[in-house]
């Protein structure tokens, strides 16, 4: 997996929607199925949201903890 689509989905805030403003890896698991049964947009940000939903479908939450944790600092 590319690292810098990682670090993107700890500071990309969702442009649009309900959760406008909330980083793509805050976004819950139930608004990326809903999402994933619509179909993601297209281009960047739909990589980006389908990369999520897999991370979070696969439970692989705990890969972007240290990205969180630098970005924070």
């Amino acid at each position: 997996m590319n690292s810098e689509i990682l670090n993107e989905l700890v500071t990309t805030s969702m442009p649009f929607g309900k959760y406008k403003g909330t980083l793509l890896c805050n976004l819950p698991e139930y608004y990326l199925n809903w999402l994933y049964t619509k179909g993601f947009p297209p281009g960047k940000l739909g990589m980006q949201l389908a990369t999520m939903y897999e991370i979070k479908l696969n439970g692989l939450d705990y890969l972007l903890a240290p990205l969180k944790k630098a970005k924070n600092r």
